[in-house]
């Protein structure tokens, strides 16, 4: 069995940069001493999130009340979708919380991941600046929108990071017939809040998930051009999240633990949190989905499934 690699720890809670990621190691509710820092990996979950997930701050809500109720740690990795999945496949995490179903598949495929479960759901938008130059507020969806941009040549960031969201606007531009390139198309390698700074400076357009741009919107001055289903948009910009275990007949991780985490996550109390946080003006971030009267077998193993499809538009 591959000996499990264990990732150094940030101190006091403050953001660690490790191997492209941001670590941020949480203690449990009550005060800790040096003694508790060293506390047995029994009592400590590893965690790989997509950034999208952290950003919004649900993250620490969650966390805050699952440490509360068993006593232990959360080690938060802090990466995009394909980096957090890299390091559980590596064995460096217990558990991840990604948003892209195909590499999900991928991963489980491959035999690093077991027990995926859905989590919850929001979706993608076009954003850009209020004056909108190419005109992407009169798309007629996701795939018009990025042929307007491409043809003003109107700058657009690109996360560039293989997360979830920059697989995801890959295949935009793939559906939509676009080679992305060219000064008008620039990556920018950062995360979503950090990509959407960026953009409201420059006047750039973007793709991000609707809690992001909820929790950034004051700060950034971007509006968003083109929504997904939640406000009746095209299939195309579902953004579903899943949790899922790493494998501990390939690694040595926190099974026990790491099942503790499922099941709070998807049970009421998590799915509960989950609903009820919000940005302000009380805008919901995430939509809860665990929790279900029929069975839907399909989240539990690997279907090649993407976002629901909507080739008209």
């Amino acid at each position: 069995m591959e000996r499990r690699r264990f990732l150094s720890a940030a101190v006091g809670g403050t953001a660690a940069t490790l191997g492209g990621c941001a670590e941020r190691d949480v203690e449990p509710g009550a005060a800790s001493s040096s003694d508790d820092a060293a506390a047995s990996d029994d009592r400590t979950l590893t965690l790989a999130t997509a950034t999208t997930a952290y950003d919004t701050g649900l993250l620490d809500v969650l966390h805050a009340a699952f440490e509360s109720r068993f006593g232990v740690r959360v080690k938060t990795l802090v990466e995009g979708t394909g980096a957090a999945l890299e390091t559980a496949g590596n064995g460096d995490a217990d558990a991840v919380i990604v948003h892209a179903r195909s590499a999900e598949d991928t991963f489980i495929r491959e035999g690093h991941g077991i027990n995926r479960r859905d989590l919850m759901y929001n979706d993608f938008l076009v954003v850009g600046l209020a004056d909108d130059p190419a005109g992407v507020g009169e798309a007629d969806g996701p795939l018009e929108a990025f042929r307007r941009v491409a043809a003003a040549e109107a700058l657009f960031l690109s996360r560039g990071d293989d997360s979830g969201t920059h697989w995801r606007e890959r295949q935009l531009w793939d559906a939509a017939g676009v080679d992305p390139g060219g000064s008008w198309y620039q990556a920018t390698g950062n995360g979503m809040a950090a990509t959407l700074r960026q953009a409201g400076q420059r006047g750039a357009y973007a793709l991000t998930d609707r809690g992001t741009h909820q929790v950034t919107a004051a700060e950034t001055g971007l509006v968003a051009h083109v929504t997904g289903p939640l406000d009746g948009g095209s299939g195309r910009l579902k953004n579903d999240y899943g949790v899922v275990l790493t494998n501990p007949a390939r690694h040595e991780v926190n099974y026990e633990l790491a099942t503790a985490y499922l099941g709070f996550l998807t049970g009421r109390e998590g799915q509960t949190l989950i609903r009820s946080h919000t940005a302000e003006g009380d805008d919901r971030l995430f939509v809860p989905n665990a929790l279900s009267a029929d069975p839907r077998f399909e989240q539990y193993v690997p279907t090649g499934g993407t976002a629901e499809r909507d080739d008209s538009r």
